[in-house]
């Protein structure tokens, strides 16, 4: 059906008519992504340039081809550049190009991880794919995992099933309860717990608070007075919240002894792993990760340190029946076909419905890349992270701020005679962003 006024290219024609003006306009656009994506060197971590004013209304008609290229070379040349190589702040990487075609191909079937027959393929791809992510962390045989958009909502669903499976309130919530159900997280946990706890019905004072040590671990003695001062209080205690690479430090805590301690005390045990899951897939470093086999959930973001582009989370669990028990709700809009009795679609136990298929650009950077070739990334930004912290060691001007695990190197200057040093750090950081195109987080 034509419609006039449209241009000739806003719709892939599924006959084939229109391929050509469609093919020129992909191409010239591919081409524009990848020209900037080739010159990242050329512009400076952070950017300086800002969409013209008049592009920022919307087109009343359309606008020609050439206008519309343009609009897009502006918005890249403001876009982070976490591609030039002076780019070390935040947990952006540079993306993988089996992920960004990844991408570009689930944008042009739009498909929909709401159930089985929207997505077929990928949602096969995602089902083995968190099988084998289980596998990688230990969990066992009865684990697996769904894709989620973002790791603040996989730490929100993981400790929503531990709610539920824990304190048994999946029907008529924690209202009735005798005694204030609460979570015990460390001081430097994700921003996310609290806001889960918030959610949840709990309040952000849910969350027990830790204390730490110098290495931002949790302090186990701490861990387990916070837990016998809570239960004297008259709250029910019922997940501890472990992190495997803290989001300012990097570091693990100590997942052996947290998982014997939430078993003594009949807890959920979940590890915020958005970051440090990484580890697993190096041979070499992997040993740092020793006890996430024994979490009950996980929370594991590709996205991060594995070079996937956004978004691409995963939430994992070490007893797929607890999903399906404590969270499952029928979609009553959605009936199966006969073959399909015994399926789980994905709407069905993700707080998502409708969800974006990233699956495939995890799957496709893992084809492309290999889990040993993964494992050589990590360990050689490891090895850098280990290099500046030598540097970092040998001038007496600068301090750690924690003994580094990961590639994350977390320190600032301490200057003699400097009275405010968190002002003076804050000047630091500017200058090496504007004078050297160095990016680092503050």
């Amino acid at each position: 059906m034509e419609l006039p006024g449209l241009p000739t290219s806003a719709f892939a024609d599924p006959s084939g008519a229109n391929r050509a003006e469609v093919a020129r306009l992909a191409e010239r656009a591919l081409r524009i992504v990848l020209d900037h994506a080739a010159h990242a060197l050329d512009r400076p971590p952070v950017p300086r340039e800002t969409i013209p004013p008049e592009w920022l209304r919307i087109a009343d008609d359309p606008v020609d081809e050439e206008t519309l290229l343009d609009q897009l070379r502006a918005v890249l040349n403001g876009c982070m550049n976490a591609a030039h190589p002076g780019y070390m702040a935040h947990m952006d990487p540079l993306a993988a190009t089996a992920s960004v075609i990844g991408a570009l191909a689930t944008a042009a079937v739009n498909n929909n991880m709401l159930s089985v027959e929207l997505a077929p393929s990928i949602h096969q791809i995602e089902t083995h794919l968190m099988r084998q992510l289980c596998g990688i962390f230990g969990l066992g045989p009865d684990a697996g995992g769904i894709m989620i958009s973002g790791g603040t909502l996989a730490n929100l669903q993981a400790l929503a099933i531990a709610r539920n499976v824990k304190l048994g309130v999946r029907e008529c919530g924690v209202h009735g309860l005798e005694r204030r159900p609460v979570i015990l997280a460390s001081e430097v946990a994700h921003t996310s717990i609290p806001k889960a706890a918030m959610m949840l019905g709990l309040g952000t004072r849910g969350v027990v608070t830790v204390k730490t040590n110098g290495d931002s671990r949790i302090d186990l003695d701490s861990l387990v007075a916070e837990l016998e001062a809570s239960r004297a209080r008259g709250e029910q205690p019922f997940a501890v919240v472990a992190i495997a690479g803290t989001t300012t430090t990097g570091n693990i805590d100590h997942l052996p002894e947290i998982a014997d301690i939430a078993r003594d005390n009949d807890l959920w045990l979940h590890v915020d792993a958005a970051y440090g899951g990484t580890l697993a897939f190096s041979d070499t470093h992997r040993g740092q990760l020793r006890g996430i086999e024994r979490a009950d959930s996980i929370t594991f973001n590709p996205q991060k340190w594995l070079y996937v582009t956004k978004v691409c989370a995963t939430l994992l669990l070490r007893r797929w029946a607890d999903i399906l028990e404590a969270f499952r709700t029928p979609l009553p809009y959605y009936t199966p076909e006969p073959e399909e009795e015994g399926v789980v679609n994905s709407g069905e136990i993700s707080v998502q419905g409708t969800r974006h298929p990233d699956a495939l650009k995890l799957w496709l950077t893992l084809q492309h890349i290999g889990r040993r070739g993964l494992g050589r990334l990590i360990d050689r930004t490891v090895k850098l992270a280990e290099r500046f912290t030598e540097e970092v060691r040998r001038r007496p001007f600068l301090a750690l701020a924690a003994e580094p695990e990961m590639n994350i190197v977390c320190f600032r200057g301490v200057p003699e005679g400097i009275e405010d040093l968190d002002a003076w750090n804050a000047r630091l950081r500017a200058h090496l962003r504007d004078e050297h195109r160095i990016y680092l987080s503050l």
